[in-house]
C-alpha cells in the first residue's frame, strides 16, 4: 500500500513527522470549527478558581465557606461535563481513522526503525528508555513529533491559553 522506501531512514523519519503534522493540523482545526475555545478556557478558569477556594477552605477548616462552596460544585460538575462533551466531539471523528491508520503502520513498519534518537537509539532504531528498556520507534517517535505539533497549532488556533 505505501511506497517500500518509505520503510527506510531518513524517508521513515520524515513521513512519519510529517504523517503527525498533518493529523494534528486536522485536530486541531476540528477542535477549532467544533468548539467553543473561549467558552472552554471560561469554564477551566472558573472551574480551578473553585477547586483553589475548596482547597483553601479544607486547609483552614472554615466549615461554614466549605459549605458554601459544596452547593456550588453540582454547577462546576455540569461545567467540568460540558467540557468532556467539547472534547469528545472531536475524538468521535478522529477514533476510528486513527484505529486504521495505525493498524496499517504498524504492520507496514513492523520489524523496521523509524527513526534514530542520539544517544536514546540502539543499533535496530529501538529507542531506549532508562528503566524500561527498548520501545517501538514509531509509537514514540509518532509521540513525540504529534505532542511538538500538538502544542504548536493549539496556541496557533487559540485552544489554550499561555498565562
Amino acid at each position: 500500500m505505501l511506497p517500500e522506501f518509505l520503510q527506510n531512514i531518513p524517508f521513515s523519519t520524515i513521513f512519519i513527522f510529517l504523517l503527525a503534522a498533518a493529523i494534528s493540523l486536522l485536530t486541531s482545526l476540528a477542535n477549532r470549527l467544533l468548539t467553543n475555545p473561549e467558552k472552554s478556557k471560561a469554564w477551566r478558569k472558573e472551574i480551578a478558581e473553585y477547586n483553589a477556594e475548596l482547597r483553601k477552605a479544607q486547609r483552614s477548616g472554615d466549615k461554614k465557606r466549605l459549605e458554601k462552596l459544596m452547593k456550588k460544585q453540582q454547577y462546576i460538575l455540569q461545567l467540568q461535563s460540558k467540557m468532556m462533551m467539547q472534547s469528545m466531539k472531536v475524538m468521535l471523528i478522529f477514533i476510528a481513522p486513527l484505529i486504521i491508520m495505525w493498524q496499517i503502520l504498524g504492520g507496514f513498519y513492523s520489524g523496521h526503525a523509524i527513526a534514530y534518537l542520539p544517544g536514546l537509539s540502539d543499533i535496530d532504531g529501538n529507542i531506549l528508555l532508562p528503566l524500561i528498556g527498548p520501545i517501538s520507534s514509531l509509537l514514540w517517535w509518532y509521540m513525540l513529533c504529534s505532542f511538538l505539533f500538538g502544542t504548536i497549532f493549539s496556541h496557533l488556533f487559540g485552544l489554550v491559553s499561555v498565562e
